[in-house]
C-alpha cells in the first residue's frame, strides 16, 4: 500500500533495527567524543575498510550522523546529542539487566569510567 502511514511502533522498531550492529554501536559511540575522520573510526574499530563504510552508510542514510568532506578527508559527527543519552541509556539498562554477568559488568563500568 503505497502512501500509507507508518504506525510510530514500527518507525521505532526501524529505528532500533538501525542500531542493532555493533559496528554501528561503537561508531556511535566514538562519535560521542567529537567528530572523528574515517581513518580514527578504522584505527579504533578495527573492521576492514569496506565494512566500516556500509555501516556509516547506514548511519548516515538514517539521519543519526552527518558526513563532511575536507579534501580527501570525511568526517563523521552525531547529527544530535539525543543519541549520545540514548546511548547513556541504555548503558545505565544493561548495568542492571548484566549485573549478574560481572564480567560485561566490568567492561561496561569502564567504559563508563572513561568518559
Amino acid at each position: 500500500m503505497i502512501g500509507m502511514p507508518v504506525p510510530l511502533y514500527e518507525a521505532k522498531a526501524e529505528f532500533f533495527r538501525m542500531l542493532g550492529h555493533p559496528v554501528r554501536i561503537r561508531v556511535l559511540e566514538l562519535l560521542q567524543d567529537g567528530p572523528k575522520p574515517v581513518r580514527d573510526l578504522l584505527a579504533a574499530i578495527e573492521v576492514e575498510p569496506s565494512n566500516l563504510s556500509q555501516q556509516l552508510a547506514v548511519l548516515r542514510r538514517s539521519g543519526i550522523v552527518t558526513a563532511t568532506r575536507s579534501g580527501s578527508t570525511v568526517v563523521y559527527a552525531l547529527a544530535g546529542g539525543d543519541v549520545a543519552e540514548l546511548l547513556a541509556a541504555a548503558r545505565r539498562i544493561l548495568a542492571v539487566l548484566l549485573s549478574g554477568r560481572q564480567d560485561l559488568l566490568d567492561e561496561l563500568r569502564a567504559a563508563e569510567t572513561a568518559r
